[in-house]
């Protein structure tokens, strides 16, 4: 704690002080404060809740399903090449690492590539189309 009492203590005296003002004499020219904001400060203060309600229940959801959806495109798009370049591989590797599909043969490396994709195709497919299981 500082010597000087630190803020909050400040804070405190300052109020305590004001709290124990003297009120202004009936014949004063001193305003007197008033606690009320009348009808456009009240009108303004709900203006200013329904705002930051409608920021806190929309906006903000929004803002993470962007994330959500754009990680999942993301991760979509890094799933597909990856296949994509293991499929390629793979068929590079049958095409040139092996002299069995020589010749009347030469279609079977790209058979044997296509059906695992179109595997994985239809496993994702199953897995979106899928409905969510319900716990009981």
């Amino acid at each position: 704690m500082s010597p000087a009492g630190g803020f909050a203590t400040g804070r405190l005296r300052a109020a305590y002080a004001g709290a124990h003002r003297a009120p202004p004499s009936e014949g004063s020219d001193q305003p007197v404060a008033n606690d009320h904001k009348g009808i456009v400060g009240e009108l303004r203060e709900t203006a200013d809740l329904v705002k930051r309600y409608a920021e806190q229940e929309t906006i903000a959801p929004l803002r993470g399903l962007g994330r959500y959806i754009g990680l999942g495109v993301g991760g979509a798009v890094l799933v597909t090449l990856g296949v994509f370049l293991l499929a390629m591989s793979g068929l590079r590797a049958l095409q040139d690492e092996t002299t069995v599909f020589d010749g009347f043969w030469s279609w079977a490396p790209y058979v044997i590539v296509a059906v695992p994709v179109l595997a994985v195709i239809g496993l994702a497919v199953a897995a979106i189309t899928r409905e969510p299981h319900r716990s009981r």
